[in-house]
């Protein structure tokens, strides 16, 4: 079984000088990411595994894979929870 992650459909985002800015229109939250976020969402337009999120931020940035796992899981954790990324698992 593989878990894939995705933007939640009610999910806005606008790059503003190297920065994204996320509007979640189901809670009117919105809230600021960094350039690492900002990779990690754009490439969740398509659902993408967490290898696949981490390939994106190391391709982006010139960073060592296992800073780039720790980086991105800590990211996606946090979405998870404020509703940003949702995950589906694929058998």
């Amino acid at each position: 079984m593989t878990q894939r992650y995705t933007r939640h459909p009610d999910l806005r985002l606008t790059e503003l000088a190297g920065e994204g800015v996320v509007l979640h229109l189901g809670s009117r939250r919105y809230f600021t990411v960094n350039e690492t976020g900002l990779t990690i969402l754009n490439r969740l337009k398509q659902p993408s595994t967490f290898t696949e999120l981490v390939d994106a931020v190391c391709a982006e940035f010139e960073v060592e894979e296992a800073v780039a796992r720790e980086t991105t899981q800590a990211f996606v954790e946090h979405c998870i929870q404020s509703d940003v990324i949702r995950t589906d698992v694929i058998v």
